[in-house]
């Protein structure tokens, strides 16, 4: 009779369980973590980039108003990524600066433009008036909503993953 009783009792703990769950836990922590940590990398990245592209901004104003120099262009093209103007300069070499005019919003094709420019550097131009201001607004509405998404996605990955 003592022996039936034996086969009838189980177990209360089940130790095989109990490891596959801590072997599953921690792997999980682990995956949280190294997600978690790549999106906060991932939005440092887009921000350091961003701050560059100020920065760089910054350094091609500073150029112009160091040794600038004053003309008409007339705006050849119009594209999203580069707006192409063409000048001539008081030695009377004709420039296109091959990277495009700095904040050419609102120009349209044939337009006549007055524009600012590095003396010692032509292809460095900008419309005259315009200076890195204008790219902070475009550079800091882009970086928030970076951060819009992948803050609630950092928090989503540490809450549920």
């Amino acid at each position: 009779m003592e022996s039936s009783l034996r086969f009838r009792v189980r177990p209360a703990l089940d130790s095989s369980v109990v490891v596959d769950n801590a072997v599953r836990t921690g792997r999980r922590r682990k995956v949280k973590l190294l997600v978690g940590r790549a999106l906060l990398v991932l939005g440092g990245l887009v921000t350091l980039i961003g701050a560059t592209l100020l920065a760089a901004c910054v350094r091609d104003d500073l150029a112009i108003e160091k040794r600038m120099g004053r003309e008409t262009a007339e705006v050849v093209s119009v594209s999203f990524q580069r707006t192409v103007v063409r000048f001539a300069t008081p030695d009377g070499k004709v420039y296109s600066p091959s990277q495009g005019l700095l904040y050419p919003d609102g120009l349209e094709p044939g337009q006549l433009v007055r524009i600012e420019y590095d003396t010692a550097d032509p292809e460095v131009a900008r419309v005259a008036g315009r200076t890195w201001t204008l790219a902070i607004l475009p550079i800091s509405t882009f970086l928030l909503g970076v951060w819009a998404v992948l803050l609630p996605l950092y928090w989503w990955v540490r809450r549920r993953l």
